[in-house]
């Protein structure tokens, strides 16, 4: 690697750590040139614009997340049961709670017309659905469809501030 290579994954490694704090909202240039220690303008020395930005920092989150994912999931897929339960407590637990308040927050801003974020979420989807699928034993996609839905549904619930319903599922 060079010089310029790792000095561009250690901005998008620490504007990364801004947006899992901050959420979407705080992510304009000058807080995340900011938080990564160089003004806007150096910002955008290492990176075309704004886009090429957030595109590179919701990648590395989308890969901590999925190292987090694979480090507490069985070598081996589970019953659908299993999964749905194993599902519910990472997706739930404070380590992970971050990653899944800002996948709602990028749900939001696709649900609301936002074609960059309707495509960073489809592409997010899709490769979460992927993984639901692999971890499944049976590997079926309606199986893995309905788990995503349930994981989902329990996220909003959780968010909206419905614990006590969700803990009844």
């Amino acid at each position: 690697m060079t010089d310029h290579s790792d000095r561009r994954l250690a901005l998008i490694d620490s504007m990364a750590d801004f947006v899992l704090a901050n959420g979407l909202a705080a992510a304009t240039l000058r807080p995340l040139a900011a938080a990564a220690g160089v003004s806007d303008r150096m910002l955008l020395y290492y990176f075309k614009d704004k886009p090429e930005v957030i595109t590179a920092v919701l990648h590395c989150l989308a890969q901590r997340l999925t190292t987090r994912l694979c480090a507490n999931t069985s070598p081996h897929p589970l019953p659908a049961g299993r999964l749905r339960r194993h599902l519910f407590q990472m997706t739930s637990s404070d380590e992970v709670w971050p990653y899944m308040q800002l996948w709602l927050e990028i749900a939001v801003r696709a649900a609301r017309g936002d074609a960059f974020f309707l495509a960073v979420g489809h592409q997010i989807g899709q490769d979460f659905l992927a993984w639901i699928a692999a971890q499944l034993e049976g590997a079926s996609q309606t199986e893995a469809v309905r788990l995503l839905t349930l994981v989902e549904g329990r996220l909003l619930l959780k968010s909206i501030g419905l614990r006590d319903i969700d803990a009844q599922t």
